[in-house]
């Protein structure tokens, strides 16, 4: 059985792994840039910036790991996904309170939206390797 899409699913996660490396990479060293492009009053603690990024950078290792070898990879794709469902509606919550403003929706344009279609595709595809590997690992 072989995965279907397959060399376009590693090629997206090559990108998404890439894109979340150097993200994370330049929010760490930088972690007041967002606040600077939406005009919001700079983070008294921006390590709290910086350690969001770190963790937004880590991911783009797992997304490599699922480019590596794609067929074992849906428990991480789903947890990524999860989290680019997640973090928007925090998001959502700050801008409908008026806690910041519609610009800092460019934060979830890149790291959450344009992923969403690519991530469920591979979730759809990579379903009977999760189900034939949940099989064969039963204890």
């Amino acid at each position: 059985m072989r995965l279907q899409r397959r060399n376009f699913h590693r090629w997206i996660f090559r990108m998404a792994a890439l894109y979340n490396i150097l993200w994370g990479l330049y929010s760490a060293l930088d972690p007041q840039w967002l606040f600077r492009f939406t005009g919001m009053e700079p983070m008294i603690h921006p390590q709290i910036f910086a350690c969001m990024a770190m963790v937004v950078g880590l991911y783009g290792i797992v997304y490599w790991e699922v480019a590596r070898v794609p067929e074992r990879g849906w428990i991480l794709i789903f947890v990524g996904l999860l989290g680019k469902i997640l973090g928007p509606i925090g998001l959502f919550s700050l801008i409908f309170t008026g806690q910041w403003p519609l610009s800092s929706i460019v934060l979830c344009v890149f790291n959450d939206f344009i992923w969403w279609i690519p991530f469920a595709l591979y979730l759809k595809d990579a379903w009977p390797f999760f189900v034939l590997d949940m099989k064969e690992n039963r204890s």
